[in-house]
């Protein structure tokens, strides 16, 4: 029978700490105090609350302490450790990142039939949304034509949902040609023949 190999168990999260706490002393830095921990912390907890109002930070100007690094509950009103909404820190990243604008473009090309509609959008459909134009495509050079006329009022109706400017235009394409080009290798053509003669 053969030998069981043992084989050191490694944690590999403890050797990490293990080897930035060896930098932290390589270059010279020493552990907080416990006064500066704390200090650390109270600057962390004034960072995350969201107005000045809190009972916390009235506490902590009366009195002299945080009654958050007390332990215990925050007390009664709003504090930082207080859960928030999904919806509101889902709003506050799509502003902070600039996703607003596209959200509600695509949320109003969501519903193109009522934009167009139900027929035309049968034949149609929004491509992209860039810089307030918006790139359509239809299946036939009718209905890109239908949809050059009734231009004017697709961008109004984009106004009163979405607000001025935010769409002001309509790039309208028509359906895109055959190609004649096969495989990745092509040579230029002798130009436009009587090909249907």
């Amino acid at each position: 029978m053969s030998e069981p190999v043992h084989r050191d168990v490694v944690d590999a999260a403890a050797v990490a700490l293990q080897r930035a706490r060896k930098a932290a002393r390589d270059r010279g830095d020493t552990p907080l105090s416990k006064a500066a921990a704390a200090k650390n912390m109270r600057a962390f907890g004034t960072a995350m609350e969201e107005g000045t109002g809190s009972p916390a930070l009235r506490a902590r100007d009366r009195y002299g302490v945080d009654p958050r690094q007390l332990g215990g509950f925050s007390g009664p009103g709003r504090s930082a450790r207080d859960p928030r909404a999904l919806s509101t820190v889902v709003d506050a990243l799509m502003t902070h990142r600039g996703w607003k604008t596209p959200v509600n473009v695509s949320s109003v090309l969501a519903d193109w039939p009522s934009l167009v509609g139900a027929r035309n959008a049968e034949h149609t459909w929004p491509e992209s949304f860039e810089d307030t134009v918006v790139r359509v495509r239809c299946d036939s050079t009718a209905y890109a034509t239908q949809l050059r006329l009734i231009q004017p009022q697709i961008i109004r109706k984009f106004s009163d949902k979405l607000g001025e400017g935010i769409v002001t235009r309509l790039e309208i394409h028509g359906p895109v040609g055959p190609s004649w080009k096969r495989g990745r290798w092509s040579v230029q053509g002798r130009g436009p023949r009587d090909t249907y003669g």
